[in-house]
């Protein structure tokens, strides 16, 4: 076989996503791209992220824990890329089970336990399969979601600005404010919501584009808002099944929405978010607790099946005048084996946007450095004008540090 094979697993088996990719081993030049541990009705939008990076991926797809849930995600999944070349698997290959396959989409079915001849057979005929011209841009909105070490590190600080910068560069933007302890969005916007995402679970069965943004708060820059009650008990009624459902209607209705995941990164709502993203902020300062927790952070979304590409380490508040008390950057990097994404320097127009409860970049006086700067990880973060600093050095008033 001349080519590679590139795979997309979705199982919510480890061991079956273990045999892919031992199987995989035999097979030169070729690799698990992604991985998701979970076969849902929303599976299409992880799957469309990832057709961006790798055009040419496959997807296999376990059906064996749920048949009926399975097929109606490979159907959504074949509405949304029709193009995509996907592999059923079952422990069962009964006429029924097959059919049903076929019928949703699936080019191909492979019985479990997987056999490792007819795994490489299989392998063979995706080689010889017509070659796609390749996924292009998503149709869907495109997920954000900042999260924070420790507290202090100015996650929603970053996550309003980054929706602001958004709407000011007319994109249909949400805001998300998933953090139920801290729920500080509002506060930043100068916001009095009337309804929260209580409302949001109440109306998920009829929600539409109209009843959405007539309950929700409009931020003056465009962007729309919604975050947690004030009431801290209310916590567990908004669940991880309501935020999957949420999202699904956000991204075929916005082009961006931004989350404010706080620091509950093992918050199962907040690992949703996570998921469904097309980038995880890590937000950091050089304060070594945060880097530390950064540490535990990566690892946890690694086990999770998350890339390193997916997780973008953001230095916040940064400085490179290192101390006793403060990392330096070759500190940060070498002990998250990870190169930081952006570093955004302290400045007291932050300061004077949070005491004023507006974003800094939307004040009258915020075209300066520091507006610029922000401007440019917004550039880097979303791929506009190029990827500004892509070589993945820290970018710092316009330099690398």
């Amino acid at each position: 076989m001349s080519s590679a094979c590139v795979l997309l697993v979705a199982s919510t088996d480890e061991h079956f996503r273990e045999m892919v990719r031992d199987n995989l081993l035999n097979i030169p030049n070729s690799k698990v791209a992604a991985e998701y541990q979970e076969v849902a009705n929303n599976l299409y939008i992880r799957v469309l992220q990832d057709l961006e990076r790798h055009p040419q991926a496959a997807l296999i797809l376990d059906l064996s824990a749920d048949t009926e849930t399975g097929i109606k995600a490979l159907e959504r999944l074949k509405q949304a890329a029709p193009d995509l070349y996907v592999i059923a698997s079952h422990f069962h290959a009964d006429g029924e089970t097959v059919i049903a396959c076929m019928r949703a989409g699936a080019n191909e079915f492979l019985l479990q336990p997987l056999k490792r001849s007819e795994f490489r057979d299989a392998m063979g005929r995706l080689e010889r399969a017509p070659r796609r011209g390749g996924a292009g841009e998503s149709k869907l909105g495109k997920v954000y979601t900042f999260l924070g070490t420790k507290g202090g590190v100015g996650t929603t600080t970053l996550a309003v600005n980054f929706a602001s910068v958004l709407a000011q560069r007319k994109l249909s933007t949400v805001m998300i404010d998933l953090d139920w302890i801290g729920n500080d969005v509002s506060m930043q916007l100068g916001a009095a919501p009337q309804y929260t995402l209580m409302e949001v679970a109440e109306n998920l069965n009829r929600m539409d584009q109209a009843l959405f943004e007539g309950f929700v708060t409009r931020d003056p820059l465009g962007f729309f808002l919604v975050g947690p009650p004030d009431a801290l008990e209310q916590r567990g009624m908004f669940t991880e099944h309501m935020f999957r459902e949420f999202a699904t209607f956000l991204v075929e209705k916005y082009d961006a929405i931004v989350i404010d995941g706080g620091k509950a990164i093992s918050d199962e709502v907040v690992m949703a978010a996570c998921q469904v993203s097309a980038a995880v902020f890590l937000v950091i300062n050089q304060e070594f607790p945060a880097v530390r927790n950064a540490q535990r952070y990566i690892a946890f979304l690694m086990r999770m099946g998350f890339s390193q590409d997916q997780i973008r380490v953001v230095v916040n508040q940064y400085s490179k005048k290192a101390n006793a008390h403060h990392a330096s950057l070759e500190q940060i990097q070498q002990t998250l084996n990870q190169q930081v994404f952006y570093g955004i320097p302290n400045s007291p127009v932050v300061l004077s946007g949070i005491n004023r409860a507006r974003p800094f970049v939307a004040q009258r006086d915020a075209a300066g450095e520091m507006d610029r700067l922000f401007r440019a990880f917004v550039d880097k973060a979303t791929g506009a004008k190029g990827k500004a600093g892509a070589s993945g050095q820290l970018a710092v008033a316009g330099k690398t540090a």
